[in-house]
C-alpha cells in the first residue's frame, strides 16, 4: 500500500523545485513529510510507560490533544523530539526518520515485562502538511470542525487525525489509501511542496527536531524546548528529569537556541560548530555553539535554528565553523526567550 502512494506521489511531484516551492508561491501549500517516521506504542500499560520515559506528561495526550515531547540521557542530553498523538487507544511518536529505528530499539530496552509493545508504523502511516492562508477555509470541506488552539486534534471522518500548528499551518496523518484520495481532492486547490519547505517552516517557528548529527548535544531547555511546550516540570521522574529541573529551578542555563540567516555557498549541516571571539582557551578558540536545524530560506541563502552561549549571541558576532567563516545573522523568534 505504501508503494502504491509512492508512486502516486512521485506522478505528482516531478517538478518540484530544491527549495520546495518557487519563491513566488502563493496560496495554501501541501507537503509530503516523508522526512519523519512514526513509532506505535500499543498495550494496557502504554500510558504508564511514556510518562516515565518522556519529558512531558504523556497523560494529558488524548483525542482531542497532541503533544511535543522529549527523549533523553540520563545525563538530560535529548536522543529525541517528538510529536505524539493518540490513535485509538494506541500513542503515535513522530520523529525523523533517520531516528526511527534506532529509537524503536532504544524504547525498547525499557519495556521488560511491561504490557507495551513498541513497532515502527512508518509504513501504515502518511503524514501531510498544509500551509497557507487558505488552509483553514480549504479544511472546513473536510472536516465539521477544526482544531482551534495549537496542537488540538480533530478528526477528519474517515481520513485520520488533523493536528494545528497555528492557524495556517496544519498536519494531516491518514493512511497510504487515505493519502492518496486526499491528495487527489487536494490537488486543485493546493500548490505541492517539497518536504524541505515544511522544515523551513519548524525552523521559523522554533521548533527544534533533534536529528543524528545532534543527539545528545542539548539539554532540552538550551533547545528552547520548554518555551515549545515540550517539558512538564510536575510530572514524576523519567530520565534526565533531575538535570533538566535543576537547570530550570536553578537558572543555571548558559546556551539558547536562535533563529538565524546565513549567506554562505556550502549549506551549513546541523552540528556544525559556531565560534565567536569571546570564547578562547589558552588563545584558542573554543565552540561557542551549534548548528540544530537547517533549510534553505525560498528568497535564497540559509535559515537555521543555533544552539549559542547567550553571552556570545548578546554580544559579539557568531561564525559558522571559524571566526573568519559566515556570519549568523540573527531574527526574532516567535515566542519569547
Amino acid at each position: 500500500m505504501q508503494s502504491d502512494w509512492k508512486k502516486f506521489l512521485a506522478e505528482q511531484t516531478a517538478d518540484i523545485t530544491q527549495h520546495g516551492v518557487e519563491c513566488s508561491a502563493t496560496g495554501t501549500l501541501l507537503c509530503n513529510l516523508d522526512q519523519f517516521g512514526t513509532l506505535r506504542v500499543s498495550g494496557e500499560e502504554a500510558q504508564a510507560f511514556l510518562q516515565n520515559l518522556l519529558s512531558n506528561d504523556i497523560r494529558e495526550v488524548s483525542a482531542t490533544r497532541a503533544q511535543f515531547s522529549s527523549f533523553n540521557t540520563a545525563k538530560g542530553r535529548m536522543l529525541a523530539t517528538l510529536l505524539i498523538w493518540r490513535d485509538g487507544d494506541d500513542y503515535l511518536l513522530q520523529l525523523p526518520a533517520t531516528l526511527t529505528e534506532a529509537m524503536r530499539k532504544k524504547l525498547s530496552m525499557y519495556v521488560l515485562r511491561a504490557k507495551v509493545k513498541i513497532t515502527d508504523a512508518s509504513d501504515e502511516v502518511v503524514l501531510l502538511g498544509l500551509s497557507g492562508e487558505n488552509t483553514q477555509e480549504m479544511l472546513l470541506k473536510l472536516c465539521d470542525q477544526l482544531p482551534q488552539s495549537p496542537l488540538d486534534v480533530s478528526r477528519i471522518e474517515g481520513a485520520g487525525s488533523l493536528i494545528k500548528y497555528s492557524d495556517t499551518r496544519f498536519q494531516i496523518s491518514t493512511t497510504p489509501q487515505q493519502a492518496i484520495t486526499l491528495l487527489q481532492t487536494l490537488g486543485s486547490q493546493t500548490k505541492l511542496a517539497g518536504s524541505v519547505y515544511w522544515d523551513w517552516l519548524n525552523i521559523r517557528a522554533g521548533l527544534a527536531i533533534i536529528l543524528p548529527q545532534t543527539q545528545e548535544q542539548f539539554v532540552p531547555q538550551m533547545a528552547n524546548i520548554d518555551l515549545t511546550g515540550g517539558i512538564n516540570f510536575k510530572k514524576g521522574c523519567y530520565p534526565g528529569q533531575e538535570i533538566v529541573a535543576r537547570m530550570h529551578y536553578l537558572g543555571k542555563l548558559k546556551r539558547r537556541m536562535y533563529l538565524a540567516h546565513m549567506e554562505c555557498e556550502t549549506a551549513p549541516q546541523p552540528g556544525d560548530e559556531l565560534f565567536s571571539a569571546d570564547m578562547t582557551e589558552t588563545g584558542q578558540p573554543q565552540p561557542s555553539g551549534m548548528i540544530a536545524n537547517v533549510a534553505p530560506a525560498p528568497d535564497g541563502g540559509y535559515d537555521v535554528l543555533a544552539v549559542v552561549q547567550i553571552a556570545s549571541h548578546d554580544t559579539h558576532s557568531v561564525h559558522l565553523g571559524s571566526l573568519q567563516g559566515a556570519p549568523l545573522q540573527f531574527m526574532p523568534l516567535p515566542y519569547s526567550l
